[in-house]
């Protein structure tokens, strides 16, 4: 740890290559006391109809565990079910040797001077595991809750899903009513062994004026399946997140799909690489971003480092009402007997399909509804019913916010 330390001293002032700088210090980071509750029915209302819309249920129907941070405090963890661990890091990494096998192993501490801030102004976050052979078919639902103005959320996140596992996840990040301002810095992990599945559904429900620097990677061992995807249909300040995946064994595959909607006061920065490092492995990464005034870069990476390896890269964008969208598709095949392709497309409605809707009676608002919604509708293979709800439930209430 204290190697970690010096890192992270020394690129406390290093600026992130993409986006616009953040002043650390105009955020609080002080830590804030919340109770710990053993049942979720004792949230206010108003925090549980705001965590419902980042896909986080208080009743936990259909969920196999549960994690929520409020601020900087977790105040709740706990698994349903025999072959699942849902642990808060700082516990983790007091308690359990293995923890440190995976803490700051894929992401470099002195990355920025958000994975800096990370590390020496931890809050907290959570280890998510399933064991070797388990199969956690309901998803496992983790919260970050802002509800302190001007706050910086600093969070780190492990998940493994071990050989043989397979392991689903919802994790909603959402803000209070009244919260307008503050800072979300994120760092996750994630370890899928041989042959093991991991989906991972993330969900942003921010406020206005919330400022949010991700940083991620994961590694797919033989045979294993990597789902990560990524929606965010409500306004954001800043947003930036390049979410990094290595397939190092022979048959693993990823599949990165990301939902964006930008708001007039949104600056959206959001990708995706994927290294297909071992014969036999696949990537795809598959982008819908529609601006209604906001500006959007959607970014793509995708790198053959052998032969025998099958890539496909789709950026697709729509214009409504004014900003912009720049798409940023890359390939790159390092060898001979690579597979990889990409499409990229930015457009806006075309007024015959809105005036073709109209005469089958439908209003012109209901008309631009109806486009909308299949425009962000995407076929994601692999997700179970209960990811798939609420995926639809996010594009069905951004469907109304824009319209």
């Amino acid at each position: 740890m204290r190697g970690l330390d010096e890192k992270a001293r020394q690129a406390k002032e290093k600026k992130a290559p993409l986006g616009p700088d953040i002043d650390l210090d105009a955020y609080e980071s002080e830590a804030l006391p919340h109770e710990y509750v053993e049942d979720l029915h004792v949230l206010s209302e108003a925090d549980k109809k705001r965590m419902i819309l980042a896909g986080v249920d208080a009743e936990e129907k259909d969920r196999s565990g549960t994690f929520i941070q409020k601020d900087t405090a977790v105040v709740h963890a706990h698994s349903k079910q025999e072959g699942l661990e849902v642990i808060p890091i700082k516990d983790a990494l007091k308690k359990y040797d293995w923890v440190q096998d995976y803490y700051w192993k894929l992401v470099a501490v002195d990355t920025d001077k958000y994975t800096a801030k990370a590390h020496l102004d931890l809050h907290n976050g959570y280890v998510i595991r399933a064991l070797a052979g388990s199969k956690v078919i309901y998803p496992v639902q983790a919260c970050m809750y802002l509800e302190k103005e001007g706050l910086s959320q600093n969070v780190h996140n492990i998940i493994v899903a071990e050989e043989g596992s397979e392991l689903h996840i919802i994790t909603g990040c959402a803000t209070a009513a009244h919260l307008r301002r503050g800072l979300h810095v994120g760092i996750s992990e994630f370890y899928v062994k041989k042959d093991a599945k991991l989906s991972f559904t993330m969900i942003h429900h921010w406020a206005e004026e919330i400022m949010v620097r991700a940083r991620s990677v994961g590694v797919v061992e033989e045979g294993g399946l990597f789902l990560n995807n990524y929606i965010c249909m409500r306004p954001v300040r800043s947003l930036q997140m390049y979410p990094t995946t290595h397939l190092v064994g022979k048959g693993a595959v990823a599949r990165f799909y990301s939902l964006l909607v930008g708001s007039p006061v949104s600056e959206m920065d959001v990708g995706g690489r994927i290294f297909l490092k071992q014969a036999d492995t696949r990537a795809e990464i598959i982008s819908r971003a529609i601006t209604n005034g906001g500006n959007i870069i959607a970014r793509g990476d995708l790198v053959g480092e052998v032969p025998g390896v099958k890539a496909h890269l789709e950026c697709r964008g729509l214009i409504l009402n004014g900003g912009s969208i720049h798409a940023i598709p890359e390939l790159e095949g390092k060898v001979d007997g690579v597979e990889m392709s990409h499409e990229a497309a930015v457009g806006k409605i075309a007024q015959e399909e809105i005036l073709y809707l109209m005469s089958r009676g439908l209003s012109e608002d209901e008309a631009t509804a109806t486009i909308v919604r299949g425009f962000l509708s995407v076929d994601i293979p692999g997700l179970p019913p209960q990811l798939r709800a609420e995926i639809d439930r996010a594009v069905e209430q951004s469907d109304k916010d824009m319209m």
